[in-house]
């Protein structure tokens, strides 16, 4: 072999190796490669109690990083109980949705039944992103059945999405009440793998949803999530689940919080937190980057 031949061998051999390597350490890392980090055992823990006290909640939270494929955890033992997804069931239910065909892109309408409901923002017709952001239930209650038991059992059965409890009686309340249930382990696992466009959807589905995830976009960071909020047996169940991005760091979180369902209106502490609690987890956190 000529000299020329060999380096350009070698170089393409260690292109290949490094590639591979960036993969691995890097934010794409394989889902198959993932599991053994997302371990309660192999957890830092966060010290969060006085946070959620300050709300009047119980709950937890889990940390992803990303990058470092590092785990970090409050309260464990909630992590892994099953709660009602609720709204946060928009997430998979949009993939879903583009998967089957039943919407084609973010922009499709969903055209209002013409029934009044409390929220404004759902007595009218809304595009798929739209009904994402005002989180209109009868939007995707009629997605709900338009993809129908079989497609939404087998799809949510491939994503690895929590034990649902999907029939013809249920198909458009199965995450809002009944025995549905997801751990917030089981929400980050579906994330991180959605992050990493992992998931068994194609890629432009899966590109497509974390765009309509996104919520807040500033030159130091950009969030994106989704709230859910049920009240099964008389109790508050609330989660705010998505990603944070800032420079080349990225996190996977899912906040899950509970307590005893305070009369009408008087609810108030407990929509606010499901958010704010996450946001000032990462406020703590770009400080505490800001000193290093």
């Amino acid at each position: 072999m000529r000299p020329t031949a060999f380096l350009s061998l070698l170089a393409l051999l260690f292109s290949c190796s490094n590639a591979e390597e960036q993969s691995l350490n890097g934010l794409n890392r394989p889902a198959s490669e993932v599991e053994p980090f997302l371990k309660p055992d192999h957890a830092a823990i966060l010290s969060l109690d006085t946070l959620y006290r300050s709300y009047g909640v119980e709950g937890c939270f889990v940390l992803y990083n990303l990058k470092s494929d590092s785990l970090s955890l409050y309260n464990a033992t909630r992590c892994e109980q099953g709660f009602l997804p609720a709204s946060s069931y928009k997430i998979p239910n949009s993939l879903i949705a583009l998967e089957t065909g039943v919407i084609k892109s973010p922009e499709d309408t969903i055209f209002w039944d013409g029934t009044e409901r409390w929220n404004g923002d759902w007595n009218r017709d809304n595009t798929l992103a739209e009904a994402f952001r005002v989180s209109c239930v009868p939007c995707y209650q009629q997605i709900a059945r338009k993809v129908g038991v079989q497609r939404m059992q087998e799809w949510t059965t491939k994503a690895e999405y929590g034990q649902l409890d999907i029939g013809e009686d249920n198909i458009d309340t199965f995450w809002l009440e009944g025995d549905s249930r997801v751990t917030p382990l089981q929400q980050a696992r579906f994330l991180i793998r959605l992050y990493r466009e992992q998931l068994p959807f194609r890629k432009e589905h899966q590109h497509t949803v974390k765009q309509v995830m996104l919520l807040e976009e500033t030159p130091e960071y950009r969030l994106y999530g989704k709230t859910g909020w049920a009240q099964p047996d008389g109790r508050n169940i609330g989660w705010f689940v998505g990603f944070f991005e800032k420079g080349d760091e990225a996190y996977v979180f899912v906040n899950n919080v509970g307590n005893e369902q305070a009369p009408e209106g008087e609810n108030g502490m407990f929509q606010r937190c499901r958010r704010e609690i996450v946001e000032k987890v990462f406020k703590k956190i770009m400080g505490e980057a800001k000193k290093r």
